[in-house]
């Protein structure tokens, strides 16, 4: 039943709308709780700490009147100037990453859990311990079996009480599964249990009097409730870091999955791959956090879009997790349909009961929703289209090698580096550079990029090495590959390494026993020293500026002459061309090991290499046909506004501005 169920949604497209429309509903709903429960969570804890001035300045005024018109301003003006100050810290702090931040602020959970548990015991034991009884379920079943309308309204804020469940298991790629279940059973559940019992304890003996439903107001020690209110700021912040930390995997994993702009992803741990910093996510997040703070500032309005966010982002969850029975686990679409109605039922009831309160603070969800949806939506629709141009125009080796020549293509000296996402076949926009600009150099190399979720990649297993064509058109291949902490940015020998490694393959490529078959022949995994203990090409550094050559015009030594002359002034910008060390390549003393054609082909490497280098990398533009509806048109130019504006893809290196041709195209959908 498993693999039918697998087989009509793969045949019905309607279907995987659904399925992207799930997943999208359900991160906008994480990024949404990541930007609300900061807000709501600090912003509660700072009318604690207004109210604590209150009582405080009550001691420095003789009169009455004076006293509650003192203890009015510093409620209503104290709490969102304080919260937007510690938001604007809390998120500052992220860059320092998950076990740094968890480092300072482990010792003010421990002291605040302690604290709030041994409150909640006093309170049982001196207000009611029969409050204890209230945990058994049968109380909610009465509770139910007696609803009315207004009952019914009750239940939308009970959903803030699981609130950061949600954030828990988003934060799986932070910790493992066995610490996070270890530490809630045993430890956060029971510490819960306590509090909320020995609060309402409290309740039932005190129900006519001011405040008496804040937690501090229980604390029968008057000085004691103005460190809880200090405290309470700091484990205000505790509890936001966790919706924060899971916004940011939930982006790592959209980006991954094309469904998010470009973004700097900064991986803060080298041992676990979950554990991501986004500054650019980090200072949206801030800047929406604050601004619905200081545009609310009420603390049930907030609420009620927080509550509205979780159950939507536990409603997706268990639609999702009922596919993953039935699909991944192969399980009957029996138990698969038993998991959907009974959660689906509970959650239900408790997303009716939220969307009452849609003008009482709902809204502002809906408004978040629809600024992270049109920007997730239009990312993966644009990406998806070019990706879908670029398969279906990118010609075959077969149209470089065999059609080219009658196109009066002509080879230049220098090499040329193509830089595409394709890892197979010629890229469009090479292809419409060819046929406009008949021309390319004697030797090509098409380069892409590809990541790995480990750390590091070693130097000697980082790149991918293959031939196109037949051996006399001096094409090759390189996929280079980089795990999460390499930096390939700031790779200033980037260049020398790919040729270095293309004259290793060169010497070895009938003997290697590493290597990859692919659809255009052998592709060898190249870094390491040969068998002999050698190189294939002695690396010769000299200080020289960048060389670089067009792609046509006279002879190479006088193009050499023409950059060096226009880019040597000396200054600190690389992709000005400016005077650093220059390697040249030489050939190892003639061994018999290496026959003479191997020779003749890296001498040509050589000779190519002194001749100049180009770079080319593919620019994109993309217009929407004519007659095309609305909807389409407002996704492309969200698109194009987010790709002129998102960060630049890692193929991003330290190339002379001299040495740059960027291959326009125009993509029609």
């Amino acid at each position: 039943m498993g693999n039918k169920a697998r087989r009509v949604i793969e045949k019905h497209k309607c279907s995987h709308y659904l399925l992207l429309f799930l997943a999208l509903l359900g991160a906008c709903m994480m990024l949404s709780d990541a930007v609300l429960t900061p807000a709501i969570s600090v912003l509660s804890a700072t009318s604690g700490l207004g109210r604590s001035l209150a009582k405080i300045s009550a001691k420095f005024f003789s009169s009455d009147k004076t006293k509650d018109h003192a203890a009015e301003i510093l409620k209503k003006y104290v709490p969102t100037p304080a919260a937007c100050a510690i938001l604007v810290c809390l998120f500052t702090l992220q860059h320092h990453g998950t076990k740094k931040i968890g480092c300072i602020f482990a010792p003010i959970v421990i002291v605040w859990l302690f604290l709030i548990s041994g409150f909640g015991l006093y309170n049982i034991i001196y207000h009611d311990s029969q409050i204890v009884h209230a945990i058994s379920p049968v109380y909610m079943l009465r509770f139910v079996q007696k609803i009315d309308l207004k009952h019914w309204k009750l239940l939308s804020s009970i959903i803030l009480c699981i609130a950061g469940t949600e954030a828990m298991f988003a934060d799986l790629g932070h910790f493992s599964k066995k610490s996070i279940k270890i530490t809630f059973i045993c430890f956060i559940y029971p510490v819960l249990l306590l509090t909320y019992a020995g609060q309402f304890a409290y309740v039932s003996k005190h129900l006519g009097a001011v405040d008496a439903f804040h937690l501090s107001e229980s604390i029968s020690n008057r000085a004691l409730q103005h460190v809880f209110a200090v405290l309470s700021l700091f484990a205000s912040a505790v509890g936001s870091q966790a919706t924060i930390t899971a916004g940011f995997s939930i982006i790592n994993q959209c980006q991954a999955l094309d469904c998010f702009p470009r973004v700097k992803i900064v991986h803060t741990s080298e041992q676990i791959l979950g554990q991501v910093y986004v500054p650019d996510v980090n200072w949206l997040f801030m800047t929406l956090s604050i601004a619905i703070t200081i545009g609310l500032h009420d603390i049930s309005q907030l609420g009620k879009a927080t509550g509205l966010a979780v159950i939507s982002g536990m409603i997706v969850t268990t639609c999702l997790m009922s596919l993953v029975i039935a699909l991944c686990w192969e399980k009957s679409l029996f138990a698969s349909a038993c998991f959907l109605v009974f959660f689906g039922s509970i959650e239900a009831m408790y997303l009716s009961t939220s969307l009452m309160n849609f003008f009482r603070g709902a809204w502002c969800l809906i408004i978040l929703f629809l600024f992270f949806t049109t920007i997730m939506s239009a990312w993966h629709y644009g990406t998806l289209k070019k990706y879908q141009f670029d398969v279906e125009n990118k010609v075959s080796i077969d149209w470089l090698t065999n059609y080219s020549p009658s196109l009066g293509v002509s080879r230049v000296p220098g090499i040329g580096f193509i830089y595409s996402d394709i890892e197979m076949g010629i890229p469009a926009f090479f292809s419409h550079f060819i046929t406009n600009l008949p021309a390319f150099h004697q030797v090509l190399i098409f380069v892409s990029f590809k990541s790995s979720p480990v750390p590091y990649i070693p130097h000697n297993r980082r790149y991918l090495i293959g031939r196109v064509g037949p051996r006399e058109y001096r094409i090759y291949r390189c996929i280079v590959r980089y795990g999460y902490r390499d930096s390939v940015r700031d790779t200033d020998d980037f260049e020398d390494q790919i040729i270095s490694s293309i004259g290793e393959f060169i010497a070895r490529e009938e003997y290697d026993y590493e290597s990859l078959n692919s659809a255009e022949g052998k592709m060898v995994i190249l870094g390491s020293l040969m068998e002999d203990g050698g190189t294939a090409l002695i690396p010769v550094e000299e200080m020289g500026s960048s060389v670089c050559s067009p792609i046509v015009g006279g002879g190479s030594e006088s193009r050499r002459n023409l950059l060096e002359g226009s880019s040597g002034s000396g200054n600190s910008d690389n992709r000005g061309g400016v005077s650093r060390k220059r390697v040249r390549f030489m050939l190892p003393p003639k061994s018999p090991q290496m026959r003479d054609s191997v020779r003749e082909e890296l001498q040509e490497i050589i000779d190519a290499r002194e001749s100049g280098t180009a770079y080319f990398l593919g620019q994109s533009h993309l217009l929407a046909r004519k007659g095309s509806n609305l909807l389409k048109r407002l996704l492309i130019m969200v698109y194009v506004f987010l790709d002129r504006n998102s960060r630049e893809p890692p193929v991003a290196l330290n190339i002379p501005n001299a040495a740059l041709l960027e291959v326009g195209t125009v993509y029609t959908i």
